[in-house]
């Protein structure tokens, strides 16, 4: 049985899609087969009742992917129980691994010791690999409020959940001061600086008690240049929220309540004190990183969390015309990771190579326009740029779409099959 025959509401989804995009029947295919392809080939069934979800072309499960490769479901999932369980599932998984370690990034299926690399960190049996990224933080909080709302179900608050949102916050509150109370360190021998940290693996300074929560790599799992990465402690104000909603509404828990709301409220005031700059050309707009010192990088990654995708994301700054002027910047060459070519002008990373443009990056300015033309129209350039496979891909050449890195990428296909629901009208609640 295909799963589009198993899940009712899938073949409904489906159905839609094809009426709205009657006349674009290539954007309907690559659909199916992008929506598809995550439950076919990488959600795996756990003997404890949680889902193991692989991010593709590597055999372990980033708690960061994970959550983005099953978005998608989320809009079907109340009308699904068995697709509720799965998500439900995945979410108390990935808290027991934030339990296990939660300075980790990316972990294994069992106990067996496999890893990225033989790092010099503090890294167990579970862990694949141990890069501190702030929205792998994020993540497993935004999935579980968001089964919340789009499902009514509450059963992932257990107290695996409870003792794992209590950890985040243990966190984010020692890295607000990195420099003297950290006990982090990463280091990777014989590679080359963006997969490392300098300063015996602590990463470039600091200043502290400015708010924000540091960062040793970004979501692209490259270093950090300044271990204040903006869009990611945007992310944790907004997450930090729904732990506040949920402490308050779910758990009845007011302590947590008030840890997480006082903690949101002082990211965000550094965020807006110490993230805004002012360039000559656009006026004044969030950096991408700072250092506290005065110390900022002026550009955009393709991965989510990123400054493109500050409205998706739910991240409200104190101006509007702040986060209007970024935008404008990070969508054209002033970013150093904007790309045009014949096939297409968009966001890339230091990821991957120069003149790549990521289909994650495209689909988050589709869901981030404000026309449906313009929703469409990205459409129409991913659908004319899958390299001819019928599926998305990390980054593409500008030039050349044949040119493409990994073949099996299901963060990509689950960023495409999110803007066509939107698109279509079928809108994950948040």
């Amino acid at each position: 049985m295909t799963q589009k025959q198993k899940y009712a509401s899938i073949s409904h989804v489906f159905q839609t899609v094809e009426e709205k995009l009657e006349k674009y029947p290539r954007i309907a295919e690559i659909f199916q087969n992008c929506y598809l392809n995550t439950l076919d080939t990488t959600v795996k069934s756990m003997d404890d009742g949680t889902f193991y979800v692989i991010t593709g072309d590597i055999p372990a499960m980033w708690l960061r992917d994970s959550t983005a490769q099953l978005r998608p479901f989320l809009p079907v999932a109340g009308k699904e129980p068995a697709l509720g369980e799965i998500l439900t599932g995945l979410s108390r998984r990935q808290f027991q691994y934030i339990q296990t370690d939660p300075y980790a990034n990316a972990f294994n299926e069992a106990e067996n010791g496999n890893c990225w690399e033989r790092d010099i960190t503090e890294q167990n049996g579970w862990v694949w690999e141990r890069k501190y990224e702030v929205d792998s933080l994020c993540y497993p909080l935004q999935l579980a409020y968001l089964i919340w709302k789009n499902t009514g179900r509450v059963d992932q608050f257990d107290l695996s959940f409870q003792a794992g949102a209590r950890k985040i916050l243990q966190v984010f509150c020692t890295e607000q001061h990195h420099e003297e109370r950290s006990p982090y360190r990463f280091m990777r021998p014989g590679t080359y600086f963006k997969d490392t940290l300098s300063r015996e693996g602590k990463g470039a300074l600091v200043k502290s008690g400015v708010g924000m929560t540091w960062s040793g790599f970004r979501p692209s799992d490259d270093a950090c240049t300044y271990g204040y990465l903006i869009p990611s402690n945007m992310f944790a104000v907004v997450v930090l929220g729904y732990l506040e909603e949920i402490a308050d509404i779910v758990l009845k828990d007011k302590g947590l309540q008030k840890e997480a709301a006082s903690l949101k409220e002082e990211i965000y005031q550094g965020i807006e004190t110490w993230g805004v700059v002012k360039t000559e050309e656009f006026g004044e707009v969030y950096a991408y990183e700072t250092d506290g010192y005065g110390q900022y990088s002026l550009m955009d990654d393709a991965n989510v969390p990123s400054l493109l995708s500050m409205e998706y994301l739910g991240y409200r700054g104190n101006r509007k015309e702040v986060a209007e002027n970024t935008r404008k910047l990070i969508l054209s060459e002033a970013n150093p990771f904007y790309y045009k070519g014949s096939k297409g002008a968009g966001i890339g990373s230091s990821h991957t190579p120069v003149n790549h443009i990521w289909p994650i990056a495209l689909a988050m300015e589709g869901l981030t326009a404000e026309t449906e033309e313009r929703k469409l129209e990205i459409l129409r350039i991913l659908t004319e740029t899958d390299g001819g496979t019928g599926l998305m891909h990390e980054s593409f050449h500008v030039n050349d779409d044949r040119k493409y890195t990994r073949e099996w990428f299901s963060w990509a296909n689950a960023m495409f099959s999110e803007l066509v629901l939107d698109y279509c009208g079928c809108p994950i609640l948040r």
